[in-house]
């Protein structure tokens, strides 16, 4: 499972503070108990993983979850009987990894409407200083073209950005022009600011939920129970999941 963290000890993710500064004998240690957890997490198989996944309790902070809604992105039937809450941060390596398992989690059941993706912004500004401008160019997209728009906005900076900070802040305007919108107005929304605060609402409501890295996800079942996925857990992982919510 991969995930950029916020709060834990590097491994193959960045911390949220930009990374620790560890002397040469701890990162020796560090690096045994990764070697040694990698060595028993690769052994778990995806129907363990499941049958170890439990139910958070009802005072848990996945509770604290914000109420979905259809001023939510939503990719797919907002009726679906199980939900996917994804917490992201379009600069993250693992998020893009994790978008592209999202997508296949839609070709296989959005189509028939068991699963509805709702996407709401965790930029760590930390470590991608870029991401939050790049959250506020997806809710731009939305505006001038509506959620479809925000989706093809959203899939276009997953596809060309290689992360990691990497995706220049010129080609924002070029990605809304290669979507269809006019680039002027879009410019114009980009410069505002005006959506800082919902992006803002957003990373704080990932945290209220318990999110410390990227990405983080709430998969809510039809009888209501919560599970997290934390990180960019393989499609045959999420798979079992949502099957096992679906029953």
């Amino acid at each position: 499972m991969e995930t950029e963290t916020k709060n834990e000890l590097p491994t193959q993710n960045e911390t949220h503070s930009g990374g620790n500064k560890l002397s040469i004998p701890m990162a020796i240690i560090v690096a045994g108990i990764l070697v040694a957890g990698a060595v028993y997490f690769s052994s778990v198989k995806p129907k363990e993983a499941i049958q170890n996944q439990q139910p958070e309790s009802a005072d848990s902070k996945l509770e604290n979850v914000r109420a979905i809604s259809e001023t939510d992105h939503i990719r797919g039937n907002i009726n679906a009987p199980t939900k996917i809450v994804e917490y992201s941060d379009t600069e993250c390596p693992f998020c893009k990894q994790f978008h592209l398992t999202m997508k296949q989690v839609m070709e296989e059941y959005g189509k028939d409407n068991k699963v509805v993706w709702i996407y709401r912004h965790s930029p760590i500004d930390q470590l991608h200083p870029r991401a939050r401008k790049e959250a506020e160019a997806t809710e731009c997209a939305n505006e001038l073209g509506g959620n479809d728009k925000f989706w093809e906005y959203l899939d276009r900076v997953y596809e060309i950005t290689p992360t990691n900070n990497g995706l220049d802040p010129k080609e924002l305007p070029k990605i809304a022009e290669y979507v269809g919108l006019n680039v002027a107005d879009f410019n114009a929304c980009l410069d505002s600011g005006k959506y800082a605060q919902r992006i803002e609402e957003d990373l704080q409501n990932a945290s209220a939920t318990g999110g410390g890295g990227t990405p983080w996800s709430i998969v809510i079942a039809k009888d209501g129970k919560k599970y997290p996925i934390n990180g960019a857990l393989p499609y045959e992982n999420v798979k079992q999941l949502i099957d096992f919510t679906l029953k």
